[in-house]
């Protein structure tokens, strides 16, 4: 395998994260989410969001050799994404935080993932955070598996999300931001 590395995105890297984004969902989730849904994902209306995230330091990327492979968007949760199923918040609500990681599945099984993941969790850990949760279709065994991985498990939270009419269940993932590469 060629270098891989991990960095926090720049600029530049706005439009590969959101072709990165708009291939995977496509590749990913084109049995879970309506094919419209994933034929409206545009690039150009993403990368706005996108330059903002990268703007305010939540994203770091995958690398092997000049490729971006992948990315993870980590900052502290919003009170509805931490919150029980009865709409109560957790002690630790103020020190949770949410993960989203991606890697583009022609690159996936190459540890850019945990490389990822560990990444954000040393540097939510420095911030404080004690807590990660992420939120992943329940069907996504691929994701379930990855967060397993680093001991994330899910912790009871369910949410349904309409997708133009078609329910697509999600299940939220909780788990320590202790994490260790192993080769």
């Amino acid at each position: 395998m060629a270098d891989a590395a991990v960095r926090t995105a720049e600029p530049d890297d706005v439009a590969e994260i959101a072709r990165i984004h708009r291939d995977t969902w496509r590749t990913a989730y084109r049995d879970l989410v309506p094919g419209e849904v994933l034929a409206d994902l545009d690039v150009a209306r993403t990368a706005p969001a996108w330059a903002e995230a990268v703007e305010g330091g939540q994203v770091l990327v995958a690398t092997e050799g000049r490729w971006l492979v992948g990315f993870c968007v980590a900052g502290a949760a919003p009170a509805d994404d931490v919150a029980r199923a009865d709409g109560s918040l957790p002690p630790d609500a103020a020190t949770t935080a949410l993960v989203n990681v991606l890697v583009e599945p022609r690159w996936g099984r190459r540890g850019h993932g945990g490389r990822l993941l560990a990444a954000a969790a040393a540097r939510l850990r420095e911030a404080g955070a004690t807590r990660g949760v992420a939120w992943v279709p329940e069907a996504d065994r691929a994701s379930t598996g990855f967060y397993a991985k680093a001991e994330w498990t899910p912790d009871g939270t369910v949410r349904t999300l309409d997708a133009l009419g078609r329910p697509l269940r999600e299940i939220r993932v909780s788990g320590g931001l202790t994490l260790l590469l192993s080769s």
